[in-house]
């Protein structure tokens, strides 16, 4: 659950930047900048990718079912 909060805080940051980027364009921001921007949106699409990959990995949650089990059973 926590990771699919990270992967729904990340996306929104990338729309964010994306809106920012989007407006700041229409506001004629110097090419820098621009450049700047689109890097980042690839990094972090690049991260959200990662993290997709793992939340969404058997292993993953094969470890935190393991994880779950040992809370109940110190419990």
């Amino acid at each position: 659950m926590t990771a699919i909060a990270i992967v729904a805080i990340i996306a929104w940051a990338i729309v964010s930047i994306t809106d920012s980027v989007k407006t700041k364009k229409s506001n004629k921001v110097s090419d820098k900048a621009s450049k700047a921007y689109e890097a980042e949106i690839a990094s972090l699409k690049e991260r959200v990718s990662v993290l997709e990959k793992i939340v969404t990995d058997e292993k993953y949650d094969l470890k935190k079912q393991f994880a779950d089990l040992e809370k109940d059973k110190v419990a």
